[in-house]
């Protein structure tokens, strides 16, 4: 049974990109996810909107790859903000202690006038 996941991007300027991600992240989809994550804060992006908004799970291997990137960015001085509009996922966060890490957005919109840019 194939369980539905696809990653779109866009580019919204030099610094900034959204990474929109539907369906689920788990152990065999979160090498794909990582891969476009690592090329993009390789091509410079110090400004990552990651939107959660047609994700349908998570689990801690989706986590890793986030805390990886945002490590990176950081060192960069740059951020990775989440989007995030669901509950069972935001509990996802809140559970493991990581909507202290991670800037979460209720849309994509919001996350990007949330005036969070790298310093």
């Amino acid at each position: 049974m194939a369980v539905e996941f696809d990653i779109s991007d866009r580019k919204v300027d030099d610094e900034t990109h959204v990474i929109a991600v539907t369906g689920e992240i788990d152990l065999f989809t979160a090498p794909e996810f990582k891969q476009r994550m690592s090329e993009l804060i390789d091509a410079g992006r110090s400004r990552l909107v990651v939107d959660l908004s047609d994700t349908t799970f998570i689990d801690s291997s989706s986590l890793g790859v986030l805390i990886g990137a945002h490590r990176r960015l950081k060192l960069r001085g740059g951020a990775l903000l989440v989007v995030c509009d669901s509950e069972a996922i935001a509990k996802t966060f809140k559970i493991t202690g990581l909507d202290g890490v991670f800037t979460l957005a209720g849309s994509v919109d919001e996350a990007l006038s949330d005036g969070t840019a790298p310093a």
